[in-house]
């Protein structure tokens, strides 16, 4: 029988060297109708794209979360920043989501497809969930974007726990937040295409949005 695969220790992963993110120059933030339709004519010809959201944390029992706050979408050369609260970007946002012909890739997605599902009343369609991926090659626990990272690039991917837990709701995010949300996206198509490398015949599932 062969043994569960695991993933590096994080003081291992500690000691690595930084992993080579996206910069601001290579981050956009979608704050009208034509960037939106700018993003999209993009996202769209790309094909395949690292997707991901943030929300504003919720601390107290029983309270509900009004996410996603911000979704993020990422090529192989930049990201674009989509604010739920900028309606203007509404229609393009839904349109991607539910297009099946752009694949949305991302990590641990359950949550923040549920969250999708209940704001805008969507089930998103062509969704790859890498932790699926990864229990293909033999993962018994969830492989996250820093463990990921860190397997395939040799690299250290920063995951600040000030920056995930931070208000995503405001409406001008911090320099440290864009890039924060953009180098999730961005880790998550870098590590599809490395595992279409390393393993061709491995392929995602399409995970649509639980119905509420």
């Amino acid at each position: 029988m062969t043994a569960p695969k695991t993933t590096p220790h994080k003081d291992d992963i500690a000691e690595l060297e930084l992993f080579e993110g996206l910069s601001m120059e290579s981050v956009f933030v979608v704050s009208n109708e034509r960037q939106a339709g700018l993003a999209f004519a993009e996202l769209m010809s790309a094909g395949t794209v690292g997707f991901d959201t943030e929300s504003k944390p919720t601390f107290h029992k029983g309270q509900k979360s009004e996410g996603p706050h911000v979704l993020q979408f990422s090529t192989l050369e930049k990201a674009f920043i989509f604010q739920s609260a900028c309606g203007e970007s509404h229609p393009v946002v839904v349109e991607m989501l539910q297009a099946t012909e752009l694949i949305k890739v991302g990590f641990g997605l359950g949550g923040d497809l549920h969250q999708i599902s209940n704001r805008f009343g969507i089930r998103p369609a062509a969704i790859v969930d890498l932790d699926r991926s990864f229990k293909k090659l033999g993962y018994r626990n969830a492989v996250g974007a820093k463990s990921a990272i860190a397997m395939f690039f040799n690299r250290k991917l920063l995951k600040s726990k000030s920056i995930t837990t931070s208000n995503w709701a405001v409406r001008d995010l911090s320099e440290r937040q864009l890039l924060y949300a953009a180098n999730d996206a961005y880790a998550a198509i870098r590590i599809f295409h490395a595992l279409q490398a390393a393993s061709p015949g491995l392929e995602g599932r399409a995970t649509p949005a639980p119905q509420t």
